[in-house]
């Protein structure tokens, strides 16, 4: 029989929430927001991070705009302890910041967790027990009752030491360990249970915490769980409902979009989404899904680099390429049809408009990402791509009849080559191909002004579009009696390098050399010059290659 047996599991039960209202919510604000990055995601690490790794994560956090971070697990461990310890002797929790510590519902546990927590100005204390159904049946052996008893008895606890920390804000915090592997009934009842000793008021609220400390059914059931717990609870204005969930299906973020739209206030997760097994919410991502929406996310995520930069340092866990709104790739396209749409909405957005381009979510200059990375190139790219690739990079702005031609060039190597080519693999393919100059430009250009100006003070008269069409009307005469071909100028187009502080003059020329169409490009300080090199080097060019092809041997 095969080992992967569907039949071992069953789907997770719904809830019975017959006027649900969830479904009909926006999201119109950014919730109360919690970094787990010191406590949750520091302990699924291989290797935890050290002093000086939570120093930089807690100074990120505190420059991106959290004001409540949890600080760590004081009483589990003598290196949460003593940061903790740290960053409040060393006054690095400002006055707008809470810090929270989480503890076992355990008298030892409890006092150490205060005794970490001494001297700070706003703390919460965290405490949980376990709820869950499994858990409370198979590995404890608890009751229903006793479970109850256990949570009382902890929060009258965290209420009496309160009392001995008189200097410090106090709000206390219950979790359920798990919520959604508990009966729901009972969940209400246990959080209940726990409200009654605090007895909370609205301008004294207290925080309830409903984790997926494991990710057990669709966003949907999960949303329906919350509200559920809301619409069933006592005393709900004192309470400040907060959201932990994980990503066991892959659908941490969601759950928390949903679960704030049931009515959550406060959501706990980390930087990239870091945590155990396969990771906490990723605040980042919340944050931006609101930001992409006009909704304020109340965190500063425009320097994102420096973001992940700190995030694996102290992790030491690589971001991937592909992570949503972050990644290396998820501003680039390598696709023809995604280039072509990307670049055309480029080109007619304006900064102040509200942001519309085609496959893409965000402006990748709001996280401090640049376009020039937008549009990457491989075998699967279009002349699109190419053609931004020159714009963004070298200020070259190919007319659409030269992509055509280009993008065979390009096409042919990328394909023989397998990967991707950078900006300077497509200008050194662009400049072999097109910027070559002939062998004696300077006699070209001299003898072409001379025979197309009678005098050379007449060229500073005359405006660029006169200069193109004089060489045009002329060209069946000057440039065939010069060259010895039949030469016959198609289309010459100008103009300046973009963004380019010492912009010079881009000239392309298409034409017909003996009824053999060729095209050419010249970059030059003077639009003269400019014109005639073009011209003139792909004369030359079409005269090698004619000569190349008669003196090649004949196979018989």
């Amino acid at each position: 029989m095969s080992t992967f047996n569907y039949k071992k599991y069953r789907p997770f039960p719904p809830v019975n929430l017959k006027n649900r209202t969830w479904p009909d919510k926006v999201i119109s604000k950014a919730p109360i927001w919690n970094s787990v990055d010191l406590r949750d995601g520091n302990q699924a690490l291989v290797e935890p991070m050290s002093v000086e790794q939570k120093l930089r994560m807690f100074k990120l956090l505190v420059k991106l705009g959290f004001k409540q971070i949890e600080i760590g697990f004081p009483a589990a461990s003598s290196a949460d302890f003593d940061f903790c310890r740290y960053v409040i002797e060393h006054d690095l929790v400002p006055d707008d910041v809470v810090i929270q510590a989480i503890t076992q519902a355990r008298e030892d546990l409890i006092r150490r967790t205060y005794e970490a927590l001494e001297g700070v100005k706003k703390g919460i204390v965290l405490i949980y027990n376990v709820t869950s159904k499994v858990q409370r049946e198979q590995v404890y052996q608890h009751s229903q009752a006793q479970v109850i008893s256990m949570a009382q008895d902890a929060a009258k606890l965290v209420q009496d030491i309160a009392q001995d920390y008189p200097q410090t804000d106090w709000t206390f915090h219950y979790g359920l360990e798990s919520f959604t592997g508990t009966e729901l009934d009972f969940a209400v009842e246990v959080c209940d249970a726990v409200t009654e000793v605090w007895q909370p008021t609205p301008d004294k609220p207290i925080m309830m915490s409903l984790p997926a400390t494991v990710e057990m059914s669709t966003p949907n059931i999960y949303a329906d769980q919350v509200e559920y717990f809301l619409t069933h609870i006592n005393n709900r204005p004192s309470i400040i409902l907060s959201i932990h969930t994980h990503n066991d299906r892959g659908c941490g973020v969601a759950s928390a979009e949903m679960a704030l739209m049931a009515g959550a206030d406060r959501i706990e997760g980390t930087l990239l989404g870091n945590g155990e097994r396969t990771g906490n919410m990723d605040i980042v991502t919340m944050a931006m899904n609101l930001y992409s929406q006009g909704v304020d996310p109340e965190l500063d995520l425009s320097h994102m680099d420096e973001i992940i930069a700190c995030v694996e340092y102290c992790t030491k866990i690589s971001l991937h390429p592909r992570h949503p709104y972050v990644g290396e790739l998820v501003y680039s396209a390598f696709s023809g049809g995604h280039q072509h749409a990307i670049q055309k909405c480029l080109s007619q957005y304006k900064e102040g408009d509200v942001w519309e381009v085609a496959y893409l979510p965000i402006d990748p200059k709001d996280i401090g990402r640049s376009y020039q990375q937008l549009i990457r190139i491989n075998s699967q790219s279009g002349k699109g791509g190419m053609a931004y690739v020159l714009e963004a990079n070298f200020g070259v702005k190919l007319p659409r009849w030269m992509q055509l031609d280009f993008r065979q060039i390009v096409q042919k190597v990328a394909d023989e080559n397998g990967g991707e080519l950078t900006p300077n693999d497509i200008w050194d393919l662009f400049e072999n191909a097109y910027l070559h100059e002939p062998d004696d430009k300077g006699a070209d250009v001299s003898a072409l002004q001379k025979a197309l100006f009678a005098e050379e003070s007449e060229i500073d008269t005359i405006g660029e579009a006169d200069l193109i069409e004089r060489i045009k009307a002329a060209s069946k005469t000057v440039l065939q009696a010069h060259f010895g071909v039949d030469v016959d100028v198609l289309v010459l187009e100008t103009h300046r390098q973009l963004d380019k502080a010492d912009a010079k003059v881009v000239c392309f020329a298409h034409l017909s050399c003996n009824g053999e169409r060729v095209i050419g490009c010249a970059i030059h300080d003077n639009t003269l010059t400019a014109l005639l090199t073009a011209v003139a080097g792909e004369v030359r060019r079409y005269q090698r290659t004619v000569a190349k092809k008669q003196s090649a041997p004949v196979c018989q």
